[in-house]
């Protein structure tokens, strides 16, 4: 505190530390070592990713940590999909994204590294998470059964994250931001998220004349997404500013229903035909939608970019990148 009795923010000098980001050729990953690189003027930025590094192999992360030295980790790394991937992944899901975060951060514990920065996941939340989703309610509730596994493995980073600062003092903080899109996006139809699987076969439907889409679920389950540039600031102010024990929310602070989602990027993409609605396949968690109060009063973040020039940017990126 300074002599008015005020607290005083303590801000992290990014710019002379080495710097893991684990999942770095990643999609987030990519953004957020530019945005470390460029803006923050980071001098010794890492990738801890495949093929260099399996973390999760302990032998591969212990060669990471002895060959990159790093101050801080990022922990971005992880294996990921929709809900068709979750449900044929179950264990996987679990196993691969538990055994890494686990082994990452006891071995950055061993090393004595300055800052561990987890990222979790809004699947950590229960499947009837009153909305908006606030952090003390984590723990209200079993996970939306399609992508508990993973929510689960995820989750346990916040467990360890906080009995390792209690037992160890080692500072380590776990951020939950919601699904990302936005240029660079995994537009794999085996394994993207929602956005970048709609995108593809609006302009693929469009391109072969079809005269429908088909789409999971009802189309009354509602989302929140953040912008990827903006879910990398965000994970950047919380390694330089925050180090308490709580679990963040990182996100947009709003949410829109698959049904209008779906029309507005048929609208961006320009594809005029039907939308049918495979009512067969799962909405996944009814709704989702993050309450982003602690992130702006502990780290002072907020989103720019309005989610129709996110998505018209994707929309770009997607057709040119092809």
């Amino acid at each position: 505190m300074d002599w008015t009795g005020e607290l005083k923010e303590v801000k992290m000098d990014l710019s002379n530390k080495r710097i893991t980001v684990t999942g770095g050729k990643g999609f987030l990953g990519t953004h957020l070592i530019r945005k470390l690189k460029e803006e923050r003027k980071c001098q010794n930025v890492f990738i801890a990713d495949l093929p260099e590094y399996d973390l999760r192999v302990l032998e591969n992360i212990k060669r990471m940590y002895e060959e990159q030295r790093p101050e801080i980790v990022i922990h971005l790394a992880a294996v990921v999909g929709g809900i068709g991937a979750n449900r044929e992944n179950p264990g996987r899901f679990f196993y691969d994204n538990a055994i890494m975060g686990i082994q990452l951060m006891h071995e950055a514990y061993l090393r004595g590294i300055e800052k561990f920065v987890a990222l979790g996941t809004i699947c950590c939340y229960p499947k009837y998470t009153p909305v908006p989703f606030k952090e003390e309610n984590l723990w209200d509730g079993y996970p939306e059964e399609t992508n508990a596994p993973y929510g689960l493995a995820k989750k346990m980073l916040l467990v360890q994250s906080q009995a390792y600062r209690q037992q160890y003092g080692f500072n380590s903080i776990f951020l939950m931001p919601v699904n990302l899109y936005g240029p660079g996006d995994n537009f794999d139809p085996k394994s993207s998220h929602v956005i970048p699987a709609l995108i593809k076969k609006c302009i693929d439907a469009k391109e072969n004349n079809d005269d429908h889409i088909t789409v999971w679920g009802t189309g009354k389950a509602s989302r929140e997404f953040i912008y990827v540039e903006d879910a990398a600031e965000g994970i950047v102010l919380a390694t330089e500013k925050y180090d308490k024990p709580f679990p963040v929310n990182i996100g947009a602070g709003f949410e829109i229903k698959i049904k209008d989602l779906v029309e507005l990027i048929a609208k961006l993409t320009g594809f005029e035909g039907k939308i049918v609605w495979d009512t067969t396949k799962p909405d996944g968690q009814p709704r989702r939608m993050l309450d982003t109060s602690r992130a702006e009063r502990e780290f002072g973040f907020k989103v720019k970019t309005s989610f129709e020039e996110g998505l018209r940017r994707a929309v770009e990126w997607y057709i040119k990148s092809r």
